[in-house]
């Protein structure tokens, strides 16, 4: 465990890059010698992975957009492959971002290189057939929801849940910082993804139901992965617009506007009522539809398999339904206590903080 080991490490997207840099700064607690090159965002950098591409350069949301720049894609794969080679790693780590990390692992495989897999493509959710893919290519997944373990178990791969990481990136948070936006009002909060296509179809209608509700100040919480500039187009009145802060803006809130994904369970952990907002384009929702498997799109609903949080989905997430689910929850009431009650069940299930410590451990103890 204490030899030098070189790992090139992939991560697409501002939750992979989160992620993966409590992983680094873990796996470097255990073993200092190792050096880290790959793909990711400014935490990765900042925990001394030498970027080789940046996540701004990455993201593409949806099955349109996904074709739209597949030739970039392909051409990003091929550079991907080049540096792999140069580097000659001992092995790879591959932190979501299926679409591109899961072509990286066949190859891989076939260059005899080890690959290990850390946050699981939702393949449970849509193409559980890549369950095979996975399983002849990724010497080991490390999933981070609970039910993904006993998932890989029935098709044979080599599984381990070890925790959800998010629960040490908020214990972090509540012992360095812990500290508030300050606000004379009861603040409501808009986070309204990382991806530009997604935040160009929601953030205008979150905006316009937030002027629903004069009594609140309203926060938007901007992507680290974007130019504050992008955000121009959308600013209001009486609308603040901050970067690098949403821990702060959900430990400050009353009642958030939330894009699905990862953000929907930060904002659970926080205890902070919530709307899920969800709106694609009609040909990426219309083959969704056909292929996805699930009855929720949120982490929280589906963790706790059931409607906790309401999700207002495509032509559902409007401005008017948006505005009747937070009059449920910005009081005291039914609606709101009952949501505070099940992120309390959420937690529980979700285990011990220390994921990322002791996925480190594995890592090292299997491979290292």
């Amino acid at each position: 465990m204490n030899s030098a080991k070189r790992i090139f490490i992939i991560s697409g997207e501002a939750s992979g890059d989160l992620h993966a840099a409590n992983l680094v700064r873990e796996l470097n607690l255990l073993n200092r010698k190792s050096t880290f090159v790959g793909w990711g965002g400014d935490r990765m950098k900042a925990e001394g992975v030498e970027l080789k591409k940046h996540i701004s350069e990455l993201a593409f949301m949806g099955f349109v957009e996904v074709l739209m720049n597949i030739r970039t894609i392909l051409s990003n794969i091929k550079l991907c492959k080049a540096q792999i080679i140069e580097f000659k790693p001992d092995f790879i780590l591959l932190v979501d971002y299926p679409g591109f990390n899961l072509r990286i692992a066949k190859w891989a495989k076939s260059q005899g290189i080890k690959v290990i897999y850390y946050i699981s493509p939702q393949i449970w959710a849509w193409k559980q057939s890549r369950v095979f893919q996975i399983r002849d290519n990724v010497d080991k997944m490390f999933c981070i929801l609970p039910f993904e373990q006993d998932f890989y178990k029935k098709f044979g791969v080599q599984v381990e849940y070890c925790g959800h990481p998010l629960l040490d990136e908020i214990n972090l948070f509540n012992q360095v910082e812990g500290n508030k936006i300050l606000s004379i009002k009861p603040i409501l909060a808009i986070l309204p993804g990382s991806r530009k296509q997604e935040i160009e179809r929601k953030l205008p209608l979150m905006i316009e139901a937030s002027e629903s509700f004069p009594d609140y100040e309203v926060y938007v919480a901007c992507a680290p992965n974007l130019e504050m500039q992008f955000y121009d187009r959308f600013r209001k009145k009486n609308v603040h617009f901050i970067q690098n802060q949403t821990y702060q803006l959900l430990n400050s809130s009353t009642m958030a506007m939330v894009t699905s994904g990862t953000a929907t369970l930060e904002t659970a952990l926080f205890q902070v009522p919530q709307v899920v907002c969800y709106k694609s384009s009609s040909v990426s929702y219309f083959i969704a539809k056909l292929l996805v498997k699930i009855k929720f799109i949120s982490l929280v609903n589906l963790i706790l398999n059931k409607e906790v949080v309401r999700e207002l989905i495509q032509q559902n997430c409007s401005v008017e339904n948006i505005v009747k689910e937070l009059e449920l929850i910005k009081l005291e009431g039914v609606k709101r206590d009952k949501m505070l009650n099940e992120y309390k069940e959420l937690i529980y299930l979700l285990g011990e903080k220390g994921a990322s410590m002791r996925v480190a451990q594995k890592i090292w103890s299997e491979f290292g």
